[in-house]
């Protein structure tokens, strides 16, 4: 098959699981042709079924807003022409949806299909902001294929867009011969030089992530066990956690990152993964960090309860119980046994989403829209 793959190519859930997709495609012998207005972080290396295709925009004084939607569109044009793509596949509804509805209009009675990933902010964020909703209704009705990461958010979209169209749920996923638990002996060194626990974060530090309360659930657990948090990513709440570090006085004992492409090394040393979101459709970060068998304290939004077996493979508990969160944390750091258990249960369960079982998931998912002649909803 020959795939047209949209995302956002930032450091992001969706951005990751769309390359990550793509390069498991390219291997399996399928030509992928990423379109976004710059290089997915995830992908690097050479790939000869993987060709990138940059969409250019340009600012002009009668406009105030780039015109991204309609550039990608556009692009979207040009390589299926040149490329005779069979499959448009976008992560996310708008723009890319959007864009993909409108590339296969200039297209005319050129055959191609469109599937719309849902990943989540588009849904249960900015989907529920009144300006997008009929557009991103249209989009995903009038995508030939919709599919869902978790079934949380496929009842979401369905229960506030009204929408009757079919929604197949197929999960994120992990690399789980990639990302598993290796010798971090030297960064433990590093980060705990007298063998404190290690408490870790990764996200794009948006409000949502709600990363202020990891500082707070540390604050609290540092208080009975001598510990570290080391926090991976940055986005717009990272002067303000830097800020609350320096105003709780635990600067020295917490460490900022920043954006890391590889983080099986630094995963592999932690012994707690906090994830108190607000929002998450899957919880991508959590799969990552269970694989290297690291138990996960999150909360219990979203699709996360589809993933974090509260009692098993970590614990799960209320937005904003930083209290709660915080006994947990400590009960399992300061129960080896215990610990030792629930990290075994969270590689298990991190298995179930191993990458080649969900890769053939979407192989077959892209077939049966190929195959069908559905007419999309209007």
């Amino acid at each position: 098959m020959k795939i047209g793959m949209t995302c956002y190519p930032t450091y992001g859930g969706s951005g990751v699981v769309a390359t990550e997709l793509g390069k498991a495609l390219a291997e399996r012998g399928h030509s992928i042709h990423f379109i976004s207005y710059a290089l997915p972080m995830r992908l690097q290396g050479f790939s000869g079924n993987i060709i990138y295709h940059e969409v250019e925009t340009s600012n002009y004084p009668l406009f105030d807003f780039p015109l991204y939607t309609l550039a990608l569109a556009s692009k979207m044009v040009e390589v299926v022409n040149y490329e005779n793509i069979d499959i448009l596949h976008c992560h996310y509804a708008i723009p890319h949806a959007t864009s993909a509805y409108l590339a296969k209009q200039m297209l005319n009675l050129r055959h191609i299909k469109v599937i719309t990933t849902l990943h989540g902010t588009d849904i249960t964020l900015v989907g529920l902001e009144p300006s997008f909703l009929p557009t991103i209704k249209f989009s995903i009705e009038q995508s030939d294929g919709v599919t869902a990461v978790s079934r949380f958010l496929r009842e979401k979209t369905l229960t506030h867009f009204g929408i009757e169209k079919e929604i197949e749920v197929i999960p994120n996923f992990v690399d789980i011969n990639k990302y598993k638990r290796i010798n971090s002996a030297k960064v433990r060194s590093q980060w705990a030089p007298e063998n404190e626990k290690i408490l870790m974060h990764t996200s794009n530090f948006r409000p949502v992530k709600r990363v202020e309360d990891v500082i707070r659930i540390f604050n609290e657990v540092q208080k009975r066990v001598p510990s570290k948090l080391i926090l991976i990513g940055d986005g717009p709440d990272r002067s303000l956690c830097e800020l609350l570090c320096r105003e709780l006085q635990i600067q020295d004992h917490v460490k900022f990152l920043g954006k890391q492409a590889e983080i099986v090394d630094l995963l592999s040393a932690a012994d707690l993964f906090l994830m108190p979101s607000q929002s998450e459709s899957f919880g991508l970060s959590a799969l990552e960090a269970m694989a290297c068998s690291v138990p996960v304290v999150s909360t219990s939004v979203g699709g996360l309860p589809e993933l974090n077996i509260h009692n098993q493979t970590g614990f799960i508990a209320e937005i904003g119980d930083v209290e709660r969160m915080a006994r947990y944390a400590v009960d399992l750091l300061t129960n080896p046994a215990k610990h030792k258990t629930f990290s075994e249960a969270a590689r298990v369960r991190a298995t179930e989403f191993n990458q080649d079982k969900i890769v053939t998931l979407y192989e077959r998912y892209y077939q049966k829209i190929l195959d069908s002649n559905n007419v999309p909803t209007t």
